[in-house]
């Protein structure tokens, strides 16, 4: 019968482990891992917005403010790949690309 356990690393990522085992004819273990990011307090509601890569460069190593093409006004200190991208951002993106 298939079991998991969750397992936390140093770096805030949850690893869920499925085990399971087949006892005859011959004995050998499955291992499924799936990784899915931990999150702090109020990052449910939290997107990555779309700035200026030299703007971002400059505002995490200074910590200045950027401003996102949605117009979202802040100082980046998280890793924006645990997030969502933000939607107003995307289809503005997308329609300067067009």
């Amino acid at each position: 019968m298939p079991r998991s356990v969750c397992r936390t690393t140093a770096g805030g990522h949850v690893h869920w482990l499925t085990m399971s085992t087949q006892v005859a004819p011959s004995s050998s273990t499955a291992v499924e891992e799936k990784t899915r990011p931990s999150f702090d307090d109020g990052d449910a509601e939290r997107f990555s917005h779309y700035v200026p890569k030299a703007k971002l460069t400059d505002a995490m190593v200074n910590g200045t403010p950027v401003v996102a093409l949605c117009g979202k006004v802040w100082v980046p200190s998280r890793n924006p790949e645990k997030f969502p991208v933000c939607p107003e951002c995307k289809e503005i993106f997308e329609s300067m690309n067009r």
